[in-house]
């Protein structure tokens, strides 16, 4: 074979077509019989502990074998990732702990502490909990919790933090303080067990969970800031559990009739028979490091490991040969590592190449060979990737599809008898939660949240967004200002697939207790994925249970398919098996078909990497937005672990510990205003200065920023000046704009003082400026670009705070070093103008506002200045501007009326945008908004109230909708649903 530094066709794949699903790649001489590119690693310690052999285990693929478990050899590490670096497990890092403790012997080294004999032991109790072997995670890096990164300095405090996090994985139930660790630390590092144990609990990776000791300290009353979670899943729940031990109010609204989310156990009876079945997430994946393993154990709950043995069965019900199952099974892991190594081929093009379609590639070289048998053996497995993923292979990405499994935690795969939903109902134990509260609009700005849903408005500082990607892609929730675009693409590009299942309670067990899968195989590739795969639960529901699954195509077609023909079928698979053994199948006593595609409150299952996308969607989706005041949760703002239980709960105490990051951030900046600098007047009679030759200026828009810096990052300071006199503007404006801006903002000049001119400021990147400057329409469209797009507020001088002098010190510095005369000569046509030759556009408008009933009230001088709540408010909307009162919730109590003005051009078009408006008295602009969220008790509301109408978002009747299940029994069963 040609060398892979060869750039000739015949030594690098490529493509004929940019369609992922239709095109043909070609390959380079590749043998198709050679072996996978395992590389073996020896296990540096073969007596080491069970938690150590578990863990030598993490790096093989569990996407592949997530719904039948297997047997692999512990002693190996197969690293065939094609970014290994990206692993967690690092072959050295037992030899490298281990010569931590030698080496404390040295004299040079003795800096080095020693906590215990364990660090090895400790090591791997870290790693399952996410955190590297020997180096430290991008978070803990930015938190600084060292000073320098990369000396002894971090080695002692890898050690600490994993001696922390070992010592309450001991014992959950238990609260662990920085006192339990004075007497073995030394004093000093002293600093460096601050630093750990300080990060560890903020950040949610001890003292968290229901366990007695940890609700205890939830604070009777809130001390700190509002907050609304959207969604009452693992996501919403962790994060409100954490938020309110913090000291934060909460509320969560959740639009079903119960919590869980996508996590749901129905309770199912008959005849005397009852059970309870997982509808939703059903399988605890690596359960020695998953989170709702140690609520498990807080619950004083035991797992139930599912069991290795899971035989498969053909189309006319006779067992599939063990052996030919193994030779198949052999087969297809091959061709996931010759795809795998294709990706490394190909590089960047396997981004815009499916998964599916170099298996299909690869899997025509044996076609010849093939049987029928053989055949559905390998369709099976393509089934077994596809529910591992919910998502067709053929709409995966080659290059991303398995971007996760290096984070593998480790351990069994595991049910909970009783069902999952007893770990929901601990964990919504005393959080204050709405139901059916549909959520359509989301308003978010600078000064806190807006939520919306149906007629009432729930107003908090920050709020956490928890839906599933099915939501959002769906696009019913409507958030004000829009996402950032980057977002909405991530968004986008991210796959959201889709699981069914089919849930039968019979009479008896029929199938044996001493399995608890088995498989059954098709005769068509387009339903490999109809009803695959078989659940035992009669272990674990407390009665004779079995789920059939549904996964891939046959998922999607199973949404349409009538409830009584799903269990037809099931039921002659079953007989098919079974009869043949003398085994008589009884009809079940009460069954239900899950739709989960059909749920409005998730519209499928959960995500995948699709072709395009790649783990980096995982993070830009998890990104907050506006200032930090809002925030998202859940399995697919999760890049470890998507798709998960325990990848949603994760995310929701992530998101716990950034909210409360950046309350904290903003209590600082108050506590810094509070203290105005001794400069601040000289600041400002700086700030006049430098406007009067500013950097950019276009219409009533000018912009000063340090042009020595060519960093397009670095800060500017944005004005934006209003005038009483209408000049003409040199944008272009039409005429009647410049008659509806004169109506608009007439009275704005008596608000303050009459002044002459008003000056509104924000402070922008150079970026932002030069985008701003671009704009055209004018005025009316930079002001809308800046609310709408760019998310900015704008603030009078004070409203910048004292941050704002290091700016503004820095441009008069510059300015001072600048030769008489050089600003006339580096000005550009269209990019900077003199002062002299800018005719800067003036805009007098006039707000007209409506109060209760029919009365019309004018704004005076003396009675109110305006103040405006959240990003989309710093727009100075177009003309016809009505205010009406809107009911506002503060989290869920009934408060004054706010103003929802309605924004619409006089010229005919489509409304511009709208926002929500403020009037304060005797307020001034830029100062904050002091509101009584958090001072109100919320109402204690019936679990079946209605939400009611709702005109301003999708309307779902209650009547037809059963939480995504159909149930079908027979009629003279006497069953109820629950």
């Amino acid at each position: 074979m040609d060398s892979l530094n060869n750039n000739s066709p015949q030594s690098v794949p490529y493509i004929t077509s940019n369609n992922p699903l239709q095109f043909t790649i070609h390959l380079p001489n590749l043998n198709p019989n050679s072996t996978p590119n395992f590389t073996p690693i020896s296990s540096p310690n073969p007596n080491s502990n069970s938690i150590s052999d578990e863990l030598l285990s993490l790096s093989i693929p569990r996407k592949r074998r997530r719904g039948r478990p297997r047997n692999f050899p512990l002693n190996q590490v197969y690293h065939n990732f094609p970014n290994s670096s990206n692993t967690l497990i690092n072959s050295n890092f037992v030899g490298n702990l281990n010569a931590v403790r030698t080496i404390t012997a040295n004299d040079t080294l003795d800096e080095i502490i020693v906590i215990n004999k364990e660090a090895t032991t400790e090591a791997l109790i870290a790693l399952t909990a996410g955190f590297p072997a020997d180096s430290l995670t991008d978070e803990e890096v930015e938190a600084g919790v060292v000073s320098v990164v990369g000396g002894i300095e971090q080695v002692n405090y890898i050690l600490i933090r994993n001696h922390i996090i070992s010592k309450w994985r001991e014992n959950v139930s238990s609260w662990i303080t920085k006192e339990m660790f004075i007497d073995v630390i030394p004093k000093h590092c002293s600093g460096l067990l601050d630093s750990a144990y300080n990060y560890v609990v903020s950040r949610g990776y001890i003292n968290f969970g229901v366990a007695p000791v940890v609700k205890d300290r939830i604070p009777a009353e809130p001390s700190k800031g509002s907050v609304i979670i959207i969604g009452a899943g693992l996501a919403g729940l962790a994060a409100a559990r954490q938020l309110m031990l913090f000291g934060f109010k909460v509320m969560v609204l959740e639009g079903r009739k119960r919590a869980g989310g996508r996590v749901y156990t129905k309770k199912m009876e008959g005849g005397n028979k009852v059970a309870a079945a997982d509808l939703g997430g059903s399988v605890l994946t690596g359960t020695l490091g998953n989170p709702l393993g140690l609520l498990a154990r807080q619950l004083s709950y035991t797992l139930h490991k599912v069991r290795d043995k899971c035989p498969l069965y053909r189309v006319d019900g006779k067992p599939v040969d063990p052996d030919l199952d193994q030779k198949v099974e052999a087969a297809y892991n091959l061709l996931l590592e010759k795809a795998s190594k294709l990706r490394q081929l190909m590089g960047e093009v396997s981004q815009d190449v499916s998964l599916g379609a170099a298996l299909e590639t690869f899997r025509q070289d044996y076609d010849d060979g093939v049987n029928e048998e053989e055949m559905g053996l390998f369709n099976w497995h393509l089934a077994n990737l596809e529910y591992a993923n919910a998502g067709l292979i053929s709409k995966l990405s080659l290059a991303f599809w398995d971007q996760d499994d290096p984070f593998d935690m480790g351990g069994d795969h595991c049910f909970l008898p009783g069902g999952n939903g007893r770990l929901v109902q601990a964990l919504a134990e005393n959080v204050p939660i709405l139901y059916e509260k549909i959520v359509h609009t989301i308003r978010y700005g600078s000064d806190g949240v807006q939520v919306v849903a149906g007629g009432q408005v729930f107003e908090g500082d920050m709020a956490l967004c928890t839906v599933p990607l099915g939501v959002l892609k769906g696009g019913s929730i409507k958030f004000i200002p829009e996402l950032p675009q980057q977002k909405l693409d991530g968004i986008k590009r991210l796959g959201f697939g889709l699981l069914n299942k089919v849930a039968m309670l019979f009479p008896y067990v029929f199938w044996g207790t001493d399995l608890d899968t088995f498989g059954h195989l098709t005769d068509n590739s387009c339903s490999r994925g109809e009803f695959f795969l078989f659940y035992s639960y009669a272990t674990v529901a407390g009665g004779p249970l079995l789920l059939a699954l549904v996964a891939g195509e046959a998922a999607h077609k199973f949404e349409t398919m009538p409830p009584t023909d799903a269990v037809t079928k099931v039921l002659q698979i079953l007989k098919g098996i079974y009869e043949p053994q003398g085994i008589e199948v009884p009809e079940p006593i009460q069954t239900v078909c899950t739709r989960w595609g059909s749920d409005p409150f998730s519209l499928g299952s959960y995500s995948n990497v699709a072709v395009g996308a790649s783990g980096d969607d995982y993070d830009i989706l998890a990104e907050s937005v506006g200032d930090g005041r809002l925030f998202f949760a859940g399995e697919a703002t999760n890049r470890r672990y998507p798709a998960t239980m325990h990848g949603a709960f994760l995310s929701g105490l992530r998101e716990a510990a950034n909210m409360a990051h950046h309350a904290k951030l903003r209590t600082t900046s108050l506590k810094v205003e509070k203290k105005p600098s001794r400069n601040a007047y000289s600041y400002a009679s700086v700030l006049a200065d430098l406007f009067r030759e500013p950097d950019l200026e276009f219409g009533s828009f000018s912009v000063i920023f340090a042009r020595k810096s060519s960093d397009l990052k670095s800060p500017a300071i944005l004005r934006v000046t209003f005038s009483g006199t209408q000049t003409r503007s040199h944008d272009g404006i039409r005429p009647d704009r410049h008659l509806s801006n004169k109506l608009l903002f007439q009275q704005l000049q008596s608000h303050f003082n009459n002044q002459h001119e008003l000056h509104v400021y924000a402070l922008l990147s150079k970026q932002q400026a030069l985008e701003l400057r671009e704009v055209r329409g004018g005025d009316e469209m930079r002001l809308n670009f800046l609310s709408e797009k760019l998310g900015v507020k704008l603030v009078g001088r004070k409203g910048l705070g004292p941050l704002v002098d290091s700016i503004i010190a820095l441009i008069k510095a510059e300015r001072g070093r600048r030769k008489p005369g050089s600003r006339c000569l580096t000005l550009k046509s269209g990019v900077m103008k003199s002062k002299a030759t800018t005719l800067r556009q003036k805009i007098v408008r006039k707000a007209k506002i409506v109060g209760g009933g029919n009365r019309t009230t004018s704004s005076t001088a003396e009675s109110s200045r305006i103040e405006a709540v959240g990003n989309c408010s710093t727009s100075i909307p177009p003309t016809n501007v009505t205010l009406e009162s809107k009911p506002v919730c503060n989290i869920g109590s009934i408060a004054s009326p706010s103003l929802n003005i309605d924004v619409n051009d006089n010229t005919g078009s489509n409304s511009v945008g709208s926002s929500y408006v403020y009037l304060l008295p005797n307020a001034g602009i830029g100062d904050k908004f002091e509101s009584n969220i958090g001072n109100s008790t919320p109402p204690i509301l019936d679990a079946g109230e209605k939400t009611g109408s709702n005109t301003n978002g999708p309307i779902y009747p209650q009547s037809t909708y059963d939480d995504s299940t159909k149930t079908c029994a027979p009629p003279s069963s006497g069953n109820s649903a629950s």
